[in-house]
Order: C-alpha cells, then structure tokens, then sequence
C-alpha cells in the first residue's frame, strides 16, 4: 500500500496560556506545578485522550514493554488519558480485528507491541498516528526500501534491536571450542529472519558452521528444537516473539540434550538460555509513551520521528541454567534473577 503522511501538528494555544499564566498569578486555588509554570500537560492538546494498545501476544518482554508505555502516559497526563490493551495471543487475526476496533472507535494514537501488531496498525489506517515498539528493524517489518530511520508516513515508534556483531561475538566468548550452531526462529516473524542472516554472518566470519532452524509456531517448535538440539553443539535464538513466549519449553529440551543457548534478549534467556546481550523492554516502552505524549499533547508529526533505540546494552547470564550445563559466565556478566 502506498502510505501518506496525514497528521498534521497541532497548534499550542497562546489565549489559553496566557489564562493559565493568569489563573496561576491570581487564584490561590492553583496547584504548585500551575503556580509555578509546570507542565499541566495540556498545552496545545485536548482535555482527554483514548490510545488502544495492541499487543501481539503475552510475554516477559512486551509485557514490560507496554507497562513502561503505560507508566509514562500515565505519569504525563494522569487522568486525562485511557489505555485500552488488547492482547492477540499471537494470531495475526486478532491483531487485525483489534486494530480494526480502535480506528472503528477512532482512537488518538495507537500503540502496536510487535512485528505482527504493527503491521496490522499500517494496514489499517493512514490518518491515526502509530507508534510500534518491540520492533527489531521497521524497514523489514514495514517492506521499506532503502529506510534511513524516519518511515515519511504516520508510524514511529521504539526498536529492541541489540548489536547483533556483539553477540556473534558473545556466543565465541562462551564457546570458543564449538563447531556447529544452530539458529532456532520462528519463520513467521520477519525481524527474527533479519537477525538470524546477520548473525549467521558474523558467525562464519569467526570459523562456525551455521544451520537455520525455522518453526512455523508453538505446534512445530518442539520437533525443530529437539532436532537442532541433536545436530548442533550450540544454539542461537534471537528475539523472536513465539519463541519468547515457548522459552521453558525450548529449555526443557535443550537442557535434556545438554545443549547451550545464546538468546538474543533477556526473556528467552530467562526460560532456556545460558548468556544475552540485553535491552530492557519497559525503558523502550517508557520511551514510546514519551514519544505518544509529544504527538498528541505537543504536536509532533510521526512522519518526521526518527526511531529510537535503547541507549544501554547489558551482557546477563542465567544462573541455573549455567549451574546444570556446569558453565561459568566471563567476568563482567549480570546475574539474571
């Protein structure tokens, strides 16, 4: 579909600015933030907002992801704003529905956690502005040529993309003696084909053997982590949505073959890995409310929004699962509790 930018910004309100100046000089009723200038969190917007939040299944990491989207609404606009979260359970057609309900409703902003989330959100609707998060790469998940940051239409948002070089280069640290590694994903999720091609590469430049490994979802995955598990001396699993949410399951088998995992974020890792390189997903939803508050109280066009990125990166190790394949993590390694 040819997309086009709609949303035009919004003008701040200097007579109502200048009431305010007034109410706080003059009525000492006034609230201390109003007393002292604070932000109302009204300048240039409306008395209320409704965003719907589609989120594309349950998991550890969108999960926090939409919490801290929520906090940071909510800590902006407090009452002023409703949150409606919808969870798809992991079926392309909820999302669509959901999506479909929200511009029904017409909705200020919506927010889409995840790949198949967001897609549904650009499908359907050009005018309503949309911000994605939990996103490895929005020009692979939104089919953009040559994307430079900024998408030109009404979709921003925040990314959970980790240096995929560092951990190739993780994996080599942990298992300088292995040979072979899978790469376990789900074939379904666009950005989890993205990272797996360019780990794989960064992998043979280091000497591995590298195999792809692809489920189609949760009914498949068993068979394909049991036979990965066979063949491989090591696995990497990078964030990928299902296998997010099938993370105990992928462990259970893994450990039972004694095979290690390297997950590309810290939910996978939590249920079946040994080491990851780490972004926290509540910070980059906090990010998206930030960015949910400037469209719609200050204006800003999503058209012109760069995407953002999470600013620190933190190497975790899973205890138990290192204590039972009797791995010890390299130094400077965070405990995952």
């Amino acid at each position: 579909m040819k997309y086009l930018p709609k949303l035009t910004a919004m003008a701040l309100s200097v007579a109502m600015a200048a009431s305010l100046a007034a109410c706080s000089s003059s009525d000492p009723s006034a609230s201390p933030a109003q007393s002292a200038g604070g932000d109302t969190g009204t300048q240039g917007g409306q008395d209320s907002y409704t965003i719907g939040v589609c989120q594309q299944m349950q998991h550890e990491a969108l999960d926090a992801a939409t919490q801290g989207f929520q906090d940071a609404l909510k800590e902006k606009l407090g009452d002023q704003v409703e949150i409606k979260v919808e969870n798809a359970s992991g079926d392309s057609n909820n999302c669509n529905t959901i999506v479909g309900s929200f511009v029904s409703n017409g909705v200020d902003l919506i927010m889409a956690n995840g790949t198949t989330a967001l897609q549904a959100a650009a499908s359907a609707t050009e005018d309503i502005p949309i911000l994605g998060t939990s996103i490895t790469e929005y020009g692979v998940a939104l089919g953009l040529n040559d994307f430079d940051g900024v998408t030109g239409f009404n979709v921003s948002g925040t990314s959970d993309l980790a240096p995929l070089d560092e951990q190739a280069a993780m994996l080599q640290t942990w298992f300088p003696d292995a040979e072979k590694v899978g790469l376990l994903s789900c074939s379904a999720e666009p950005n989890s084909a993205y990272q797996v091609s360019a780990v794989q590469g960064y992998l043979e430049e280091r000497g591995y053997t590298c195999t792809s490994y692809t489920f189609s979802d949760s009914n498949d995955l068993a068979a394909v982590a049991e036979s990965a598990c066979a063949a491989e001396d090591v696995l990497y699993i990078p964030t990928d949505n299902t296998a997010a949410q099938n993370a105990e399951l992928i462990g259970n088998i893994a450990l039972a073959a004694k095979t290690p995992i390297i997950a590309g974020e810290e939910g996978i890792c939590r249920g079946c890995g040994v080491a990851t390189l780490t972004i926290s997903y509540y910070d980059i939803g906090y990010a998206t409310g930030e960015m949910a508050y400037e469209i719609l109280v200050n204006g800003k066009d999503p058209a012109e929004m760069a995407i953002e990125y999470a600013p620190q990166f933190t190497p975790k190790y899973n205890p138990a699962i290192c204590e039972e394949l009797g791995l010890t993590p390299p130094e400077g390694y965070e405990a995952i509790e």
